[in-house]
């Protein structure tokens, strides 16, 4: 028989504890320039002990103050989680914070900016284009589970979509004059290798995705698809499904007589089925002929034969500490511990925000480190590159990687680029050297726009000159892939006859 019994052990373990003013910490690592000016006006309106006017002392303390120490400086989450060590509650509220204010006041300041780099570009070379609405619905697709074969059919799909954002399947037009017959959802699955009865439930799931209706094949499909997700009543349903012919002429007395209901009913469902969207496309119409302003985080400046990566801190409200209400409200025993929970939380926010920036700028250094070529060359030199590479030379973690090139841009003579622009899978050369999938994209790009336009090239062509010009080995399907993640249409419908 089993003899039980209870025995005491110690064990030793180590584990990333995520104390409020870590996740702070992390949170703010990931937000964007103008989501951090965002947060900073928040900060600013709740801490009482933080200000954006500069102390009126001789010398002061400010975002540059205290930096942490070298140790520090290796890990953005390490470096958070020890500053969150070695202060636990009890000990920071014995802190003698009219002493730390006074340390404060001997502090040397920080230079007031970095000489001989203050012409920077002007704005017009801070624009760039939205993403179309191939792009918009290739990014949801990448972030569903689909099989293989699902996700080739999808794709299909969403290269097959007109202006409006209605998928158009309609034959296309021979040279001879004569019309190609139009082509099923079935056609494209079985082109994807997708058994025919799944088509439907595939074309449902993209159906779903935003803008809602996107890939209808009809007004109806896409009105219903609408009002079916947006929780309209089954009278109005019924009106979409039966009577949009009359809905469309304003003919409501014949819509209530069918239905027998009252034309005041009509009316208001009338006036709901209005809201509904009849271009899920709209937003995305004409977007290649429109600019938006994108100011970058980093800029990347060559410096005789360096390149030299700055931070753009225009636009960012430097913090400080309010010394003089500090030590007013210090005098008040009574508001003593709360003041010292305020001043500890602006202390923190003041250094994490020191530390993300520190953080994006030795990242953006060892993107231009490991794509010196790209800087120098242009896109076609852009090497394979993941953020597993960036963080095993920096000692960080991946996510921690992730979260500085998210929504981050950098400014360079290339152009204007989010820093997760860099990373890109790697394809095989004939002559075994790796190169990266976005300048496999360009030269596809750069053969369909030298092609002539009355003998566009086929997937198949742009496979063998690939191969002959650039030394790029890759399948039919891949070019395919790639020629709709760039929104060209096939070789079929870039025809033009004259």
């Amino acid at each position: 028989m089993m003899e039980l019994k209870q025995q005491a052990s110690l064990r030793l373990e180590q584990k990333l504890v995520m104390t409020p003013q870590l996740q702070q910490a992390i949170r703010l690592l990931q937000l964007s320039r103008l989501e951090l000016v965002e947060e900073v006006r928040k900060e600013l309106d709740n801490n009482p002990v933080l200000s954006e006017e500069e102390p009126d002392v001789p010398a002061r303390g400010g975002l540059d103050s205290q930096p942490p120490p070298p140790s520090e400086e290796r890990d953005f989450e390490r470096q958070m989680t020890a500053s969150t060590n070695r202060v636990d509650e009890k000990a920071a509220r014995a802190v003698d914070w009219e002493k730390f204010l006074e340390n404060r006041s001997l502090q040397q300041a920080a230079p007031p900016g970095r000489a001989g780099f203050d012409d920077l570009p002007p704005i017009e070379q801070n624009l760039t284009k939205p993403r179309s609405l191939q792009d918009h619905l290739l990014w949801q697709l990448q972030m569903n589970e689909f099989a293989d074969n699902e996700r080739g059919f999808a794709e299909a799909v969403i290269g097959n979509l007109d202006e409006r954002g209605y998928l158009d399947l309609s034959g296309v037009e021979r040279p001879d004059g004569s019309c190609a017959p139009d082509l099923t959802i079935e056609d494209l699955a079985d082109d994807a290798g997708l058994h025919p009865d799944d088509a439907p439930l595939v074309l449902e799931l993209i159906q779903s995705f935003d803008p809602i209706g996107v890939a209808s094949r009809s007004l109806q499909e896409c009105l219903l698809i609408q009002a079916r997700a947006f929780g309209c009543t089954d009278l109005e349903q019924e009106i979409i499904a039966q009577h949009l012919h009359n809905l469309e002429k304003h003919n409501y007395q014949a819509i209530a007589r069918d239905m027998r209901i009252s034309v005041e009913e009509v009316y208001e469902a009338a006036k709901e089925i209005q809201k509904l969207e009849s271009r899920p496309a709209r937003d995305f119409t004409d977007q290649d002929d429109r600019s938006i302003g994108i100011t970058p985080d980093v800029y990347v400046i060559k410096d005789g034969e360096q390149w030299v990566v700055l931070d753009n801190d225009r636009g960012i409200q430097r913090l400080f500490i309010n010394e003089n209400l500090t030590r007013r409200l210090l005098q008040d025993p009574s508001a003593k511990e709360f003041i010292g929970e305020k001043l500890r939380n602006a202390q923190w926010l003041i250094r994490a925000i020191e530390q993300r920036r520190k953080t994006i700028i030795r990242v953006a250094e060892c993107i231009v480190s490991m794509q010196r070529d790209f800087f120098e060359s242009g896109v076609a030199h852009l090497r394979p590159m993941i953020l597993r590479d960036v963080a095993r030379e920096l000692d960080m973690h991946e996510s921690t990687i992730s979260r500085v090139t998210t929504n981050k841009y950098m400014h360079t003579p290339q152009g204007l680029f989010e820093l997760k622009y860099f990373f890109n899978s790697s394809i095989r050369r004939v002559a075994n050297e790796d190169i990266a999938s976005e300048s496999v994209k360009q030269a596809i790009r750069k053969l369909i726009d030298e092609e002539p336009k009355t003998d566009p090239l086929s997937d198949q062509s742009i496979v063998e000159l690939l191969e002959q010009r650039e030394g790029i080995r890759i399948a039919r399907r891949t070019v395919a892939k790639y020629r709709e993640m760039l929104g060209i249409l096939a070789s079929s419908k870039r025809k033009r006859p004259f």
